[in-house]
Order: C-alpha cells, then sequence, then structure tokens
C-alpha cells in the first residue's frame, strides 16, 4: 500500500453499527452513524432511516485505587481532554471540581470549532474564552485531538471524541467514556484527597437503584434524544426522536414537582449523579437545541418551571457547575462546526440571557 493511500486509510471513519442503550454510551457530539463517510456526516450517507446512531466508546480502562493496577490512581500522571462545547464532557469537568480534583487530574479544552479533522487545539495566538483552551501542553506537535488516538493506537478507526483520559506515564489512552471515567473520578482518588472530598458521595447506595433506572431514560431520551432529533434525515425520524424527547422531559418535570418538598436537587436534598448527567443537556437546551436541533415543542425557562428552577439553582450556586458552562463555545460549536444542519455557520443572537438569574423569569411566566 502506498504511503498516499495509508494515509487516506486513517482518515476514513468506520463506525460501530449500534450502540448499546445499558452501557449508556457517552461520546462527544463529534460522533456520526455507522459505515463510511466524513467526519461532519451524523447520518450514514444513503441511510434511508434518517436515523443518527451513537458510537460505542473504544477505551474502556479504568483508574483503580489498587496501587498495583495497570492504571493506578496518582497525583499528575493522568491528563483530561475535554470540550467546553460538549455535554458528555462537560460531566467530567463538574465531577472533577465537585471532588477536588483540580491538582491532580489537570485538563486542557480543545477549541469549539470541530471540522474534517475532528477537533483540534488553540493555537498559542487564539483568544478564546474559558480555562485551559490552549495547545497540547503535553505533546506540542499536537494539532488535534486525533493526534492522541492515532498515538494510542496507529491503526485506530473510530471517531476522535472527548472526553479523553490520557496517561502521561504509558503515553496512552485509558477511557474516553464519560459515564465510566466519572465514576473512576467519584473514588479511586479518595486516598489521596481531603476529608471533605471524600464525603462528597455522587453515587449513594441507597440511591443506586434509582440512578440507574433514570440514567436509561434520561439517556436515551433526553441526552441522546436531542441528537436524535437534531441530526434526523427524515421527518419520520425527527418526529418520533422529538416527540419521545418531550414526553421525557415532561416526565423529569413531574419527578422534580414532587421532589422539591425535599430539596433543590433531582432525588431532592442530596446532589447526585443524575444532576450531573441531566444539567449539561438542559443547559443547553434554550442557547442550542431549540432552534439548532430543532427541539422547539417547547422551552425550558418558559415551558417546564421545575426543571428551570432546579437548572438556575445548580447554575448559580454550584461552582462546579456554572464555572465549567462556556456558552460562547456551546452557541458556537453547534451553530458553526455542523455544516450539514447550518451551512452558512451563522450562531443566532438569543436568547438573551444564555440562563435566566434565579428570580428572573421571562415576561410569559411572569403573567
Amino acid at each position: 500500500m502506498s504511503s498516499v493511500l495509508a494515509r487516506a486509510r486513517l482518515q476514513l471513519v468506520h463506525l460501530t453499527t449500534k450502540s448499546k442503550p445499558q452501557a449508556t454510551p457517552a461520546q462527544s457530539e463529534s460522533t456520526m452513524s455507522s459505515g463510511k463517510g466524513t467526519i461532519t456526516d451524523w447520518v450514514k450517507p444513503g441511510d434511508t432511516s434518517g436515523e443518527f446512531k451513537r458510537q460505542v466508546s473504544s477505551f474502556r480502562n479504568w483508574i483503580s485505587s489498587d496501587p498495583n493496577a495497570e492504571f493506578p490512581a496518582e497525583k499528575g500522571r493522568y491528563h483530561l481532554y475535554v470540550s467546553y462545547a460538549c455535554p458528555w464532557a462537560h460531566r467530567t469537568l463538574i465531577v472533577r471540581k465537585l471532588k477536588g480534583l483540580e491538582e491532580i487530574i489537570p485538563f486542557t479544552s480543545v477549541h469549539w470549532h470541530m471540522a474534517e479533522k475532528g477537533w483540534r487545539f488553540a493555537t498559542a495566538d487564539e483568544q478564546v474564552p474559558g480555562e485551559n483552551v490552549t495547545p497540547d501542553p503535553l505533546h506540542p506537535n499536537n494539532t488535534h485531538l486525533r493526534d492522541l488516538y492515532f498515538s494510542a493506537n496507529p491503526n485506530y478507526e473510530g471517531r476522535f471524541t472527548v472526553p479523553t483520559l490520557w496517561d502521561k506515564k504509558k503515553q496512552t489512552i485509558v477511557n474516553n467514556e464519560s459515564s465510566e471515567i466519572i465514576r473512576m473520578f467519584y473514588t479511586a482518588f479518595d486516598d489521596i484527597l481531603p476529608e471533605q472530598y471524600k464525603n462528597v458521595v455522587l453515587y449513594p447506595d441507597g440511591l443506586k437503584d434509582k440512578i440507574e433506572e433514570v440514567n436509561k431514560w434520561t439517556y436515551d431520551d433526553i441526552n441522546n434524544g436531542v441528537y436524535k432529533s437534531g441530526f434526523a434525515t427524515t421527518q419520520e425520524a425527527y418526529e418520533r426522536n422529538v416527540e419521545q424527547l418531550f414526553k421525557s422531559l415532561d416526565r423529569t418535570e413531574a419527578i422534580l414537582a414532587e421532589s422539591a418538598s425535599r430539596g433543590p436537587f433531582y432525588f431532592g436534598a442530596q446532589l447526585t449523579e443524575a444532576d450531573v448527567r441531566l444539567y449539561t443537556t438542559i443547559v443547553r437546551f434554550d442557547p442550542v437545541y431549540v432552534q439548532h436541533f430543532k427541539c422547539n415543542i417547547k422551552d425550558i425557562r418558559s415551558g417546564y418551571p421545575h426543571l428551570h428552577r432546579w437548572l438556575r439553582h445548580l447554575y448559580w450556586t454550584i461552582p462546579a457547575f456554572g464555572e465549567t458552562t462556556q456558552f460562547e463555545h456551546i452557541k458556537k460549536h453547534y451553530t458553526k462546526s455542523h455544516k450539514q444542519i447550518n451551512p452558512f455557520g451563522i450562531t443566532p443572537v438569543g436568547p438573551v440571557p444564555d440562563i435566566l438569574k434565579e428570580e428572573e423569569e421571562v415576561g410569559a411566566v411572569k403573567k
């Protein structure tokens, strides 16, 4: 095979044909359907179903508190690559901050723009909002996230997704599955954390069954539902998915209405994984998903009072949520990277503001 053909082969994207709902695969929005196509094709060209199908994560190793493990918990050994735009990567930033892992696991955010080569790193001369939006600090010659993937596996043929958890000692990717990365963060580093962070429990024994039950339909219908609606290429696929999305938003609203008397979180008094996993979709809903993904049966700020109250409480009162939310990345990434949906890359001005203060309401709600 010639070097030109070899390079071309590496640039093709071959994808797994079906995700596994029970594993709740959590990829970045840079994930496409099965089969061949460019990196900006979200549904396989020629797929008459019009359905967006999410790829299963490829790297699935775990960091362990056992010092003899293949990937033991050590300060400074691991580096987290994220995008502020991506809801799946956003989960890991929230949990990293909630668990006090800032000095243990440094991170780098890619630029908000994603094109044919996938996520790229910001250049040294670019001024992009958000902490650590820089060139790759570990590999100065890397221009794109894909460079990490080919470094870990020269024959890699999947999507180049965030979050990506990198091991500096072994020079490889540990894991690129957000639902697993956040659970590693829950406990794996507790032996080297101050007591106050050891006591942050986001997956409590008494709520595990409820969290797992909620995770399944929240992932299928809401977290991934906005993508299945927005990337659909047939009217039938769009309507089927958007209607299910709003049925499940209605279901979430009812749960939050019932739990409100016990506390401000999903299950009332205790912040849990359910809050983290839902938040990253809901905070993007009005600024992006309503218009860009045609999820416009209702918006959050005027159509879901309990969801809206819950969202604003997390954003304005818990720094791990508000300080990791970067609306410029969110709005520009979707509208300027998804050329199939928005070929001219025009970013809508509204809604204004991106999120309302806790005491503010839109006019319709005030009346």
